[in-house]
């Protein structure tokens, strides 16, 4: 069985303890190469995870002609140049969200890919492709839920270490490209749609002047969405979908473990179901899918320009809290 020869571009903690383990479980993925710009860094995580290559900087692994496809966790703001940089040497890309630090550099990632159509990148929002979700979107698709009306998610932590590069405000920290992005994405997943105008409500921290709470309320064509993200609260994530004749509970939607059952709620009328889910490494089928589709030539499971959507909508929410005012989507994208 053929699998795609990736490499790593930083020993970033999400792709030393989640991602990497996660895809050397996969069927089609073998990581073969990491690097850091401390080569010592670089031959660390090598050592642990046993991964064959080490580089002290980042163009070596870009240039490695073993490497297929690379894995991009760096910080926010190197998201961009760096996925440019891959796609110019002909490796697929799987970019952490988000995949910019504004929606401006979003579609200016996009412009690029369109030049290297051979190249496929994709936004690493691996929640997505996990069977739990999978299962509620198959659930409002058959109706069982009726028209969809409203959705809700909440997702937050707190965190408040200045050396942490996500309360780091230069380099795109704060809760919205973090974690309100999940928010925001499941919103859209769940209409199947974009929303029409956003309206939003943002705090920052006045030391680290990152946004430390953010509130959103979406309109799509069908209902409404609303939202809670936060970097300075306990910790917590949950959601929920309501229609016309039923509400889905999803039980941890963003980061269910790899060794534990997720679970959703189906309530109709006076009737509740749980639904259980096998465990399973969201991470694995991520890596799995989108290296299935280098290696069968086939579409990524998520087109970048979902990414760019998503970043439309978080820019919004950052414009509306700023004028106090509803922003339409259309507007933005002719700003």
């Amino acid at each position: 069985m053929r699998k795609v020869a990736w490499g790593v571009l930083s020993t970033a903690r999400i792709g030393l303890d989640k991602v990497i383990p996660a895809m050397q479980k996969g069927l089609y993925s073998e990581v073969i190469a990491i690097a850091s710009r401390n080569f010592r860094s670089a031959q660390t995580a090598a050592k642990k995870l046993a991964i064959p290559k080490a580089y002290g900087s980042y163009e070596e692994l870009v240039n490695d002609a073993d490497i297929e496809a690379i894995y991009i966790p760096l910080p926010n703001h190197l998201h961009v140049e760096w996925a440019e940089k891959c796609m110019r040497a002909g490796k697929h890309v799987l970019l952490e969200k988000p995949i910019g630090m504004h929606y401006k550099q979003a579609e200016q990632l996009l412009r690029f890919s369109k030049k290297y159509p051979v190249v496929k990148i994709m936004e690493a929002f691996m929640y997505r492709h996990h069977p739990q979700m999978l299962e509620v979107k198959r659930l409002i698709d058959d109706g069982e839920i009726g028209e969809i009306r409203s959705a809700y998610s909440t997702f937050t932590y707190y965190n408040d270490n200045p050396g942490d590069i996500r309360n780091q405000y230069n380099i795109g920290g704060g809760g919205l490209l973090d974690i309100g992005c999940y928010c925001i994405s499941i919103a859209r997943f769940l209409f199947g749609s974009e929303p029409k105008r956003v309206s939003g409500l943002v705090e920052f921290d006045p030391y680290l002047k990152i946004d430390r709470l953010a509130s959103g309320l979406l309109e799509f064509k069908e209902g409404f969405a609303t939202f809670m993200c936060s970097t300075q609260s306990q910790y917590q994530q949950n959601a929920r979908v309501s229609g016309t004749k039923g509400m889905i509970e999803i039980i941890k939607p963003f980061t269910p473990e790899p060794n534990e059952s997720a679970k959703i709620v189906l309530h109709s009328g006076s009737n509740k179901k749980e639904i259980t889910f096998e465990p399973c490494d969201k991470y694995t089928i991520q890596g799995d899918l989108f290296s299935n589709a280098i290696i069968n030539n086939q579409s990524p499971p998520l087109p970048i320009e979902d990414g760019v959507a998503n970043m439309k909508v978080i820019e919004a929410v950052f414009l509306s809290a700023e004028s106090g005012m509803f922003v339409t989507l259309d507007k933005l994208m002719k700003r």
